[in-house]
This record gives structure tokens, sequence and C-alpha cells, in this order.
């Protein structure tokens, strides 16, 4: 999670969505969500020997709060 003016970053389930991820953040942390947008990252194919894998997909969401609001996960540092 990185904070930048007010945005955070979450990986979320794959099949979360902006509605979900608003109400979590919402009701989790007691926040004012002003925008999400979500970003899908494809896995990638690795190639071990002769054999190939694929790493997972994930899903990731930006959060904008309204102004003022902070999400403290770490106090103290």
């Amino acid at each position: 999670m990185q904070q930048e003016s007010g945005r955070y970053t979450f990986q979320v389930a794959l099949d979360a969505n902006k509605g979900l991820v608003k109400e979590a953040v919402e009701r989790n942390f007691g926040v004012t969500v002003l925008a999400v947008n979500i970003t899908m990252l494809r896995g990638k194919q690795k190639r071990y020997g002769p054999k190939i894998k694929k790493t997972p997909d994930t899903k990731k969401a930006v959060v904008t709060l309204k102004p003022g609001d902070r999400i403290n996960l770490v106090e103290g540092l």
C-alpha cells in the first residue's frame, strides 16, 4: 500500500469490482472514498528448462480518499 496525495493502492481479489472495493475500504477504515480505479495485471509466462509456467494474475485498486482522510496502518514510525 502506498500513500500519495490521498491515494492508496491495494492488491484485491480477482473477482472484486469498484463497488466492493469502495464498500470494504469505507467499512474497514472509516474513511470516505471519492474514486476507485482498478488495474488488471496479467501473469507472464516463465520458462524453466523444457517447461513453461505462468505467474498468477493480480488485480490492484487505487483508492482516492476525501481530502483530510487518512489510513493509518502503521503508527509511530
